[in-house]
């Protein structure tokens, strides 16, 4: 098996990314494919997953209050049953966010230097999304808009019978540690929003953007409206920071959890409040963070005692192995779809243009093998960081920017990476 995986990367290091990867996403294949994860599914058991996790958000959001008033969303977070944040804060871990903050503003450099005709398709692209969005997408996307506290979202990703059981595990605070930890680690984009400067898109003179009326959450069908700047998104930073760290805690979950997290940063794009360079320069940010952490060896102490209660609430919740719990379970399981790893690639250009330049090489940052360390532990760290290089994006795209780590943490394909390896 190792020598049949080792000749597998080789292989890949020999043939890099051909264009063949980078089929065009038409959008009615887009549509199609962003409506089978919403309300709009035609399969029944999707549907009821999606009512479940609205529902669950709506009664964590109203707590103890009879209903649900919009003065209520500027206020709830996970409460104390849901996320231990008693036992985070005794362990005395220092999340250093600020220093975090700023490698992020370094890191998003680049996006200073894009030229106006990259402004301008990123704006069509936002307008062509929200303008064409169905029904299910739009209150999909105030779900996910209004979700960014909790981990409901995340549910959808784990397929019918383990996302069922993640809600209800969820709920009786049996994976209060992960919950606590997971939303800890995401390190907030409004340093970057404040030095980059660069207004919402619903802001631009002439757009033709208009706002989704809340008919999921509060349902009294007012716009939903977002402050502050666009580049970067910080929903979009919460969904895969979120969905990082709960697939290295269940990595037979982490391709799904990673297109889940390209779809919740799709939903931004549906309210007509972010731009597609948002949502990459996010991706590009999260993902450093999240290597950054498993990195820390007091970070990783916590992880893994977060991970060992979330494993053994969830096997209980299911009353099967995990590995049963969480098979991919067809029409009602969309995320783990091999399309949906298609709508992920696509997500890291949103076919923005492409420089016809020749792209630096694709050099691993020294520990960001450790994102592949929980879906591949048989691999060593060389073949991991072997395969992020094999199976990278096609260099050119914006915001690979001029340093090696934008280079890098822009061309990264975490699923591609997983599944070739799997194969």
């Amino acid at each position: 098996m190792r020598i049949r995986k080792s000749l597998l990367i080789m292989s890949l290091i020999c043939s890099p990314m051909s264009q063949a990867e980078n089929q065009a996403m038409t959008p009615q294949r887009l549509h199609t494919m962003i409506d089978n994860t919403t309300p709009a599914s035609d399969n029944a058991d999707l549907v009821a997953m999606e009512e479940t996790v609205r529902q669950s958000l709506v009664n964590a959001l109203k707590g103890e209050a009879p209903t649900l008033t919009r003065a209520q969303l500027k206020e709830v977070k996970q409460n104390a049953t849901l996320a231990d944040s008693a036992w985070l804060k005794a362990s005395g871990y220092d999340f250093a966010k600020r220093a975090n903050q700023q490698a992020g503003i370094t890191l998003l450099s680049g996006f200073s230097a894009l030229p106006q005709a990259t402004l301008d398709a990123s704006l069509k692209t936002v307008e062509a999304v929200n303008l064409n969005a169905s029904e299910g997408q739009r209150r999909q996307a105030i779900v996910d808009a209004e979700g960014q506290d909790h981990l409901f979202f995340l549910a959808d990703a784990l397929g019918p019978k383990l996302g069922r059981a993640f809600i209800a595990a969820y709920q009786r605070g049996e994976i209060n540690k992960a919950a606590a930890l997971i939303k800890a680690s995401e390190v907030s984009t409004s340093a970057a929003k404040k030095q980059f400067n660069y207004p919402r898109p619903f802001l631009v003179p002439g757009n033709t953007l208009h706002f989704v009326p809340d008919a999921s959450i509060v349902k009294d069908n007012q716009p939903y409206r977002a402050t502050e700047g666009a580049f970067p998104s910080g929903h979009t930073n919460t969904g895969y920071t979120d969905a990082l760290l709960l697939g290295e805690m269940l990595p037979e979950r982490f391709v799904p959890l990673m297109d889940r997290a390209a779809r919740y940063g799709y939903s931004r794009m549906v309210l007509g409040v972010h731009y597609p360079l948002d949502l990459i320069g996010s991706r590009m940010v999260a993902q450093r963070n999240v290597a950054h952490y498993l990195n820390d060896v007091k970070y990783h102490a916590l992880f893994d005692e977060a991970k060992q209660q979330l494993r053994s609430a969830l096997e209980k919740a299911c009353g099967t192995s995990l590995a049963a719990c969480a098979g991919p379970a067809g029409d009602a399981d969309p995320y783990a779809s091999p399309q949906m790893d298609r709508f992920y690639r696509y997500t890291m250009t949103y076919h923005l243009p492409h420089a016809a330049v020749n792209a630096s090489p694709v050099i691993v940052p020294e520990g960001a093998e450790a994102l592949l360390e929980g879906p591949l532990p048989q691999l060593s760290a060389a073949k991991r960081r072997q395969l992020m290089v094999a199976t990278a994006l096609e260099g050119g795209y914006p915001l690979s920017g001029t340093t090696s780590e934008q280079n890098f943490w822009q061309r990264v394909n975490l699923p591609a990476a997983v599944n070739a390896a799997r194969r």
